[in-house]
């Protein structure tokens, strides 16, 4: 079980934690002992080095207080691991032997639970449950062989309200040991983890009380233009492993291309129930791993397709002006209000193009900016990035692409040709219809 703590002689014996602060995407960690695989590439993070210790793969967590950048700019104070939230991704191979210290330096009480694995029950990470809970300043171990494999995830089960609003959590991946009829080899393997925060604009902790109304959108608590891009080569096979510790589900779209949903919480699927989606549902304490052919050359938008949830903070009672005719009210408004502007009334696509002051540290509601103009996007939304140069193992953004002659929809000049309208309307302005009394002999079915 989890509960034995470290004795203070034998902490030196520890592996030593390694601390993580930058928001980069790190290139992948190509295990230099234990059994080879295909390491994983984390969106905006890192994987966690290890030792081996008479056979057993060593991992030390130190979960701890962290500021995350989570756009340029703007920046959180979280509770993460090894300097970051999310924490670390941990990589293994099927049937390793794994030991994890986790020490802690919060300043409460606290657990880890591996979401997904089997395991020992003692080792499920549950406070109170299975095993009691780290205290403040000690370290515990726990232990257990990866059974299957798949795509997994921690975060604590402890004061898990609290803890997981600041932010721990952290992506677990356990790779084949062999050859697998239901997993594929690929060219490139991203993760990253759904998260949401609700930060009032102009302070930098999050409202761990919130329960739905979250402003934050993020992944790896990151937000656009924050989120790296997903840089491919033409023809790849590209998977993509998506876990969500929101409070709600996100549809994650994928343009230009189809893909396979080949792994759930379950592991991977076989292949006779798989279909081709542009769009996956990813619920609540949920995983999905997709896996597409990058097929199509150019810049594709990725998103969850929750339209608020590719818009960073913002004011949810903010009433509706659209057709507002705000003419000959705006100078009166100014002459007591000398700052007051009109927005709103034609849509929202203004406020991506607005400079007008917003609090410290804030990220704008809509911003981001292309090569033919605002983006107007936040929170959840990346570019997938296909390019025929770019090198294998080669995950650098390539910059913009550049579009062949003739593939770029452009404004009209000639004349324009006429619109099919719906059915007209009476002159009463009711739509027209007709309503026939069944006859007796009807029958239902």
């Amino acid at each position: 079980m989890a509960g034995l703590t470290v004795a203070r002689s034998a902490l030196a014996a520890l592996p030593e934690p390694v601390i993580q602060t930058s928001v980069d995407t790190a290139a992948p960690l190509v295990p230099n002992t234990g059994r080879p695989y295909n390491p994983v590439v984390t969106l905006n993070g890192w994987s966690l080095p290890w030792r081996m210790n008479n056979g057993v793969k060593e991992f030390h967590l130190v979960a701890e207080p962290v500021v995350r950048e989570m756009a340029p700019g703007f920046k959180v104070n979280m509770w993460g691991y090894n300097g970051q939230s999310p924490g670390p991704t941990i990589e293994v191979v099927e049937g390793d032997r794994v030991r994890i210290f986790v020490t802690n330096k919060l300043p409460e009480h606290t657990t880890i639970h591996w979401h997904g694995q089997r395991l020992p029950s003692g080792m499920d990470g549950v406070g109170g449950l299975n095993q009691p809970a780290i205290p403040v300043g000690k370290t515990f171990v726990y232990e257990f062989e990866a059974r299957r494999p798949g795509t997994f995830m921690y975060h604590p089960h402890a004061d898990e309200m609290v803890q997981m609003a600041m932010g721990m959590m952290g992506f677990w991946v356990t790779h084949p040991k062999g050859k697998h009829p239901h997993i594929s080899d690929v060219d490139r393997d991203f993760c990253f983890l759904l998260n949401a925060f609700d930060v009032e604009p102009g302070s930098k902790t999050p409202k761990v009380n919130t329960m739905t109304d979250f402003n934050i959108w993020a992944w790896n608590s990151r937000i656009f233009p924050g989120i790296d891009t997903l840089n491919v080569r033409l023809n790849d096979r590209v998977r993509i492993r998506v876990g969500n510790l929101t409070m709600t589900n996100h549809p994650i779209h994928l343009h230009g291309h189809e893909f396979l949903v080949t792994g759930t919480d379950g592991g991977p699927t076989p292949p006779s129930t798989r279909w081709y989606e542009v769009t996956t549902d990813v619920a609540v304490g949920q995983m999905r791993q997709i896996e597409l052919i990058a097929d199509e050359e150019g810049d594709w938008a990725v998103h969850c397709h929750k339209s608020h949830h590719t818009m960073n903070a913002m004011g949810h009672d903010v009433p509706t002006m659209i057709g507002v005719d705000h003419r000959g009210l705006v100078n009166k408004i100014q002459r007591v209000a000398p700052d007051y502007m009109v927005m709103g009334e034609r849509g929202m696509a203004d406020m991506g193009e607005m400079q007008m002051p917003i609090p410290d540290n804030t990220a704008p509601m809509m911003t981001g900016t292309g090569q033919f103009g605002p983006i107007e996007m936040g929170g959840m939304f990346s570019v997938f990035k296909v390019r025929k140069d770019q090198k294998p193992g080669d995950y650098k953004d390539p910059g913009p692409y550049k579009f062949p002659q003739g593939t770029v929809a452009y404004e009209w000049s000639g004349a324009t040709p006429t619109a099919p309208r719906s059915a007209a309307v009476s002159s009463s302005g009711k739509a027209e219809a007709t309503a026939v009394k069944p006859s007796h002999s009807a029958k239902h079915h």
